[in-house]
């Protein structure tokens, strides 16, 4: 049991690892942060903006985190904040002009990297894959809030 706890944990981490690599490689093109990746394509998926708080729960950060890289986003004109009030408390984040562009740039390149990774799986294979991977979240989400049993 110890011996395939060790090998899904190292290809889980394995595979993020990778992915983070990635991202850093393709947001240098842009002279950003590989970081940026992430929260870019979170971001466009909301078109009338999201707030510091979902955008933490989205990308599973922290949200002291989230905040800090959204002000060096801002700094970079990727995103603007837009509030009702005075105060950015609760503000929506959306992305600026060069932001939607640096999102589609990513977007466009994450897909043509699943496509590279996936062309040797069968459409039933990728079924089964993302439905394993959908009940082991969804089982250590539980764990995580519940605690591991006795």
């Amino acid at each position: 049991m110890l011996e395939r706890f060790q090998q899904f944990s190292f290809i889980i981490s394995g595979i993020n690892r990778h992915i983070q690599r990635l991202e850093r490689t393709e947001m240098i093109k842009y002279g950003y942060k590989g970081s940026y990746a992430q929260y870019l394509v979170a971001i466009q998926r909301f078109k009338d903006g999201v707030t510091c708080t979902q955008l933490s729960e989205i990308c599973d950060k922290d949200k002291a985190a989230v905040s800090r890289i959204i002000v060096e986003m801002e700094n970079r004109d990727l995103v603007f904040r837009e509030s009702d009030n005075e105060r950015l408390y609760n503000a929506k984040i959306k992305l600026t002009d060069e932001g939607k562009k640096a999102a589609q740039y990513v977007s466009e390149r994450a897909c043509s990297a699943v496509d590279a990774v996936g062309t040797t799986m069968t459409d039933d294979e990728r079924t089964a894959l993302y439905a394993a991977l959908d009940i082991i979240f969804s089982k250590l989400d539980t764990l995580n809030k519940e605690g591991i049993p006795h």
